[in-house]
């Protein structure tokens, strides 16, 4: 049952289930049931011709099908952004995790690995797994340079607040001598 009510207080169920009946006195004169009766018959009409058709799909139907369905999964949840008049924008978690580990890469000795974003109430929370170069390890001054140019981005680039940045340290990497 759709439970779509024609502005006659006819249900579509009650004109699609006359549809092969002759139509009764309200359905002649009633613009809207006749709308959509005429509606319902093309769609009929063009169901069978499509279930008749006797086409193969195409060889790739199935890859390029998948390929969408995985695009939809790497893109992850949705990030609302704030918007000075009404409405709402929103960006994947994907592109904004992108564009703070750029930010990352962008201080010497640091390469960013995974960005993990999860909106909240007033901004995101942001895990960020880096390598850190062996000379740069020590004292701190590469983080600080990270949390800075990272929380810069998120404001200046996306336009989110961190609400919360965790910057972890998984890895310590020694450069090649030159």
């Amino acid at each position: 049952m759709t439970d779509y009510e024609l502005p006659c207080e006819r249900d579509v169920d009650q004109v699609w289930a006359r549809l092969d009946a002759v139509a009764d006195e309200h359905e002649l004169t009633c613009p809207h049931c006749r709308a959509a009766r005429e509606s319902l018959l093309a769609l009929r009409e063009a169901t069978a011709e499509l279930a008749a058709e006797e086409d193969v799909p195409s060889p790739d139907l199935f890859g390029r099908i998948m390929s969408a369905v995985r695009a939809e999964a790497r893109r992850g949840s949705m990030v609302p952004l704030p918007t000075p008049e009404p409405g709402f924008v929103e960006v994947s978690e994907q592109a904004v995790a992108a564009v703070l580990r750029y930010a990352a890469d962008t201080v010497d000795g640091v390469r960013a690995r995974r960005c993990r974003v999860r909106p909240v109430p007033g901004g995101v929370e942001v895990t960020l797994t880096l390598a850190v170069s062996l000379r740069h390890a020590a004292g701190g001054v590469a983080l600080a340079k990270v949390r800075e140019r990272v929380t810069a981005a998120a404001a200046a680039r996306v336009g989110l607040t961190l609400a919360k940045l965790d910057l972890l340290v998984d890895d310590v990497y020694g450069e090649p001598r030159e």
